[in-house]
């Protein structure tokens, strides 16, 4: 079975990272410059390690030389795939919803 997960690529970024839902796409940093397919293998790469499938196993089908991509990812339900990159695992700051402390500074954990 095979996901198909629309994402919003910013190659040449200072680490590699899922950031989180962007509207309907999902949006992933990468280091990679955006030159000889570079970016996308690290999307790749990056997809794979957070899913647990091998790298050979996502794929850019759609909008090589476009931020805006379609990735497909084989060998995970579609429900593993939306809980971690849409879930709790998939947000930045390690699923931890941030909200202001009793000083109104952001810092406390819900």
């Amino acid at each position: 079975m095979a996901v198909r997960v629309a994402i919003k690529a910013v190659p040449g970024a200072r680490s590699d990272e899922i950031v989180g839902p962007l509207g309907d796409r999902l949006k992933v940093r990468v280091s990679a410059p955006p030159e000889g397919g570079r970016a996308n293998e690290a999307i790749c790469a990056l997809l794979a390690r957070a899913l647990g499938v091998r790298q050979q196993d996502v794929e850019v089908v759609s909008g090589h030389g476009r931020a805006e991509k379609v990735v497909e990812v084989r060998g995970a339900s579609e429900s593993a795939v939306r809980a971690l990159l849409w879930g709790e695992e998939g947000r930045g700051n390690g699923g931890e919803e941030r909200r202001p402390d009793a000083r109104g500074k952001r810092g406390g954990v819900a």
